[in-house]
């Protein structure tokens, strides 16, 4: 594999590995972990890092992240929490004035992670255009499928709509319209989202951005080093020209030190729970729709087939247990394996089909205490199979964790917690029969590896004491003493 040139050899200090217990110095060259030894190791003019006595574990890979739309969140007002329409429009309106600067009149106004499914009144264009008036506005919800647009912000991409709520293609597509930061400032944000989530001990992402994740990835190398790897996903837009290039999945970017890869293609089925729009068995109660299928099954099975036909393998979006059984049929005829990304909720008899189809279940446990009360509504007497990463495992499923920042946080340790506990408040586990084990919940949240070893890549977190130790509730706080990429520190405490 390729390997940038990350200069001198690195020696970590003075940390714990498991399985011994025992401190232990740890050298690294060439990105790859040569030796652990006893503590007291010389350094040989190695790099030193000190660990402080803490735990060493495999770098956390957060399996589903979209690293601009995350970027950009960052700076957006939140909207998390408003129980209403109104009440989202009047913490948007609230929060223009305040610091660290007031928003001029002519600037376009972002927020984010409004979730509208239990609200009593509904989002609507003149809600935004009476409290901000000629203002553009657009507020995006929190799980990426539904967008609500003020006049003035329709009228800025050409655009009018009856209320000014758009959800699954028709977001996306205005998403895309949307005026945006130059290219470099947009560069600077992801680079920072980046080092932000090193922090927190990632070392890798899958990046699902709807964008030419390649192109994107590449350029920003020419700024700096990114902090993680970034398996780049092919859009479905994007993917005749990576099939003309040759880019298979797994494939090394040339020219990116290793650091860049090419990922998977991402395909979807259905739309989400929040809108409504994911595809379900069941009708939802008292709105006489089953969801939506976005791709119906016979285009879906093409498509698969013509990207795996070149070596590019398959994610597809499924969230309802419909569109699960329909993705899960669709690899079956395809006959090659790949990922469902979240597969929410499950049909008993789809569970043993992951793994008799090598299909890999990308997970974001964060998601369920957040979505437990719209589930019981939408999803009534059907809630013990969602989330149900319990019956996945037992079932044999490969499990990966993910954010699907900006959904959650870039930060698995969230989704690490979520996934042990099934809570992450004062109320009792949601269905805790689908608990995982701790142990289970950082190997999927570290791209399967369970510790390190000599050999390995030295993708690696020191964390300031084990994860076992502190109670699950204090995970998403644990402290982070070091993390390290092919060997190169960065992030230390």
């Amino acid at each position: 594999m390729e390997e940038a040139d990350y200069g001198p050899h690195t020696l970590l200090r003075d940390v714990v590995v498991e399985p011994d217990g025992a401190a232990c110095d740890v050298r690294m060259a060439g990105g790859r972990v040569v030796a652990i030894t006893p503590a007291g190791e010389r350094a040989d003019g190695a790099e030193v890092v000190h660990g402080g006595g803490g735990t060493l574990l495999p770098g956390l890979v957060d399996a589903h992240v979209h690293m601009l739309q995350w970027a950009a969140t960052r700076r957006r007002v939140s909207l998390a929490g408003a129980g209403s329409a109104a009440e989202a429009v009047d913490r948007l309106v609230a929060s223009l004035d305040g610091p660290p600067a007031p928003v001029a009149r002519d600037e376009l106004v972002f927020g984010a992670h409004f979730s509208d499914g239990l609200w009593p009144d509904r989002p609507h264009k003149d809600l935004l255009e009476r409290a901000l008036p000629a203002r553009p506005v657009v507020l995006f919800s929190n799980d990426l499928h539904a967008c609500w647009l003020s006049p003035a912000a329709l009228a800025l991409i050409g655009r009018d709509h009856p209320s000014g709520v758009f959800t699954e293609t028709e977001c996306m597509e205005i998403t895309a319209a949307l005026p945006a930061a130059p290219a470099e400032v947009q560069d600077r944000w992801v680079l920072e989202a980046a080092d932000a989530a090193a922090a927190r001990g990632v070392t890798g992402v899958i990046d699902f951005e709807y964008a030419d994740t390649v192109a994107d990835w590449s350029r920003r190398l020419v700024a700096r080093l990114p902090s993680l790897r970034v398996a780049c996903a092919v859009a479905r837009f994007v993917l005749d020209d990576a099939i003309e290039r040759g880019r298979r999945t797994g494939d090394v970017v040339p020219g990116s030190g290793g650091l860049l890869t090419m990922g998977p293609c991402k395909l979807f089925v259905d739309g989400s729970l929040n809108t409504r729009t994911a595809y379900c068995h069941d009708p939802y109660p008292g709105l006489g729709s089953s969801g939506q299928l976005v791709l119906p099954p016979e285009e879906l099975v093409a498509v698969m087939r013509r990207a795996a036909r070149h070596g590019i393998s398959p994610a597809v979006h499924a969230i309802g247990d419909l569109a699960t059984t329909i993705a899960l049929d669709a690899f079956a005829e395809v006959g090659h394996g790949g990922r469902i990304e979240h597969a929410q909720l499950v049909d008993p008899g789809d569970l043993r089909r992951f793994a008799e189809l090598g299909v890999t279940v990308g997970v974001q446990p964060a998601h369920a205490p957040d979505d437990r009360d719209v589930a019981e509504q939408y999803w009534p007497g059907r809630t013990g199979r969602a989330y149900a990463y319990a019956s996945m495992l037992a079932a044999d499923a490969r499990l990966e964790i993910g954010s699907d920042a900006p959904v959650s946080p870039l930060d698995p340790w969230n989704g690490i917690a979520a996934a042990v506990a099934r809570t992450d408040d004062d109320r009792p586990p949601w269905h805790a029969e689908q608990a995982i084990p701790l142990d289970a919940a950082l190997a999927a949240a570290s791209g399967g590896r369970t510790r390190v070893r000599v050999g390995d890549q030295a993708d690696l977190v020191v964390t300031g004491c084990h994860p076992r130790d502190i109670p699950i509730q204090d995970l998403p706080e644990i402290p982070i003493t070091a993390t390290l990429l092919a060997g190169r520190p960065t992030y230390v405490a």
